[in-house]
């Protein structure tokens, strides 16, 4: 708006500033001359016959054809004081014209009658008073097309707003369905429109959106189809053992298989990425005092709050990090904070952390840190990974940082 409506403000502010120089001041100051010489030469005939008979001759012979009043008041003296024009430039030109055309002391007012202005001039006798029509001496074009310009600049600035706020709408558009996409959301019915470049950019998206959707059906089907395919082994293998003799030998191949299992499972999981399932209202407060119970764990929840939520990704995630805290720190804890635009769910423990320059590295799929905590026997390094992307489709994030009691924890910010 700003890039259309503040040249057309400063080109009416020149157009305004021209006009006024070169043609508005010119005419006022031809038309103030103009009534300077017709009090002078009036002064000049009262002067050879300075009588209030001879004042009342030239009003009657100035008034009907000149539109100039001339009243002698005997006795009297100039005013002391004069009231300024709201136009400085009309009393600069009135002053400067009857400088020049008359020596005697005058004195004028611009502002006391809406239609005519009142010009005194200093004779033996008293004062003769001159009323002029402020038309002679004032060019009214000057307040016509200051209304045009305002009139033709608020107009040009509503035409402006409403192109620009139009153009804008598919814009909004585009970018509350690419934060929807982002979320993993349904974008509904958009349809690129607009200007040709807004059209491009919403063509382009949908077919980004297409692309990013192929390769996650691929990638779901990849993983889905290795884990089909590794089931039925699997299973055989199970049997072949429940009819081996040896009972060690058949322990260790079970917790093998056993382990095996686990691991499709979490590819799988992680393949069905965090998207899945329909947002709804969500009594966070509630549902985190659920989840404690059910783990039979600590939680502190500030109070309730509403939020846009899939219930199954979100428990998925804070249970992952429930389980990666109890696994090789004890039992942890949950405390529930808000903010004015945030909610966020601390998971605290007490274990050893994770250091600093390691805790990016951490929230990488497949990322196992064995050195940075107890020896990492069970997983994949899934759980931080798809607990991270849960929080980013939720439009929030996922922040390990040191606990207060002592070990890692782990946060996930939601808005509000």
């Amino acid at each position: 708006m700003l890039i259309i409506i503040l040249p057309i403000i400063v080109m009416q502010m020149i157009v305004a500033y021209i006009f006024f120089n070169a043609h508005w001041a010119t005419v006022t100051a031809n038309l103030t001359e103009s009534v300077a010489a017709d009090v002078a030469v009036a002064t000049q005939l009262y002067s050879r016959d300075p009588t209030v008979a001879n004042a009342d001759a030239l009003d009657a012979l100035l008034r009907p054809d000149m539109q100039l009043s001339v009243r002698l008041k005997p006795g009297e003296t100039l005013p002391t004081a004069r009231r300024r024009n709201f136009f400085s430039v009309l009393d600069k030109t009135i002053g400067r014209a009857l400088s020049n055309a008359i020596d005697l002391p005058f004195w004028f007012d611009t502002t006391r009658y809406p239609h005519h202005i009142d010009i005194r001039v200093q004779v033996n006798e008293g004062v003769l008073q001159f009323y002029a029509a402020r038309d002679r001496v004032f060019a009214p074009t000057g307040f016509v097309f200051i209304f045009w310009l305002v009139t033709a600049t608020i107009l040009l600035t509503l035409v402006s707003v409403l192109y620009i706020r139009r153009q804008s709408i598919p814009i909004r558009e585009l970018a509350d369905a690419a934060d929807a996409f982002g979320k993993g959301q349904d974008i509904g019915a958009f349809k690129p429109h607009g200007a040709a470049e807004v059209r491009r950019a919403g063509q382009s998206f949908l077919k980004m959106r297409q692309r990013i959707r192929r390769h996650l059906d691929q990638r779901t089907l990849m993983l889905a189809g290795v884990s089909h395919d590794l089931r039925t082994p699997l299973t055989r293998l199970k049997l072949a053992l429940s009819m081996a003799e040896t009972k060690e030998d058949i322990a260790h191949a079970k917790r093998d298989l056993d382990e095996m299992e686990a691991m499709l499972s979490a590819y799988l999981d992680f393949a069905h990425g965090a998207g899945q399932g329909t947002p709804e209202d969500l009594d966070l407060g509630d549902f985190v005092i659920g989840i404690a119970a059910t783990e039979e764990i600590q939680a502190t929840v500030a109070g309730p709050v509403e939020i846009e939520a899939r219930p199954q990704q979100l428990r998925r995630a804070l249970m992952n990090l429930i389980q990666n805290a109890r696994k090789y720190a004890g039992e942890p804890k949950v405390v529930l904070e808000m903010t004015d635009s945030h909610v966020q769910i601390h998971i605290d423990d007490a274990g050893d952390g994770i250091p600093e320059h390691m805790r990016e590295e951490v929230l990488r799929p497949f990322a196992r840190l064995d050195e940075a905590r107890t020896q990492n026997i069970e997983g994949v390094g899934l759980g931080l990974a798809v607990a991270r992307d849960i929080a980013q489709v939720h439009g929030g994030r996922l922040k390990l940082d040191d606990s207060p009691e002592g070990g890692l924890r782990a946060t996930i910010q939601l808005p509000r």
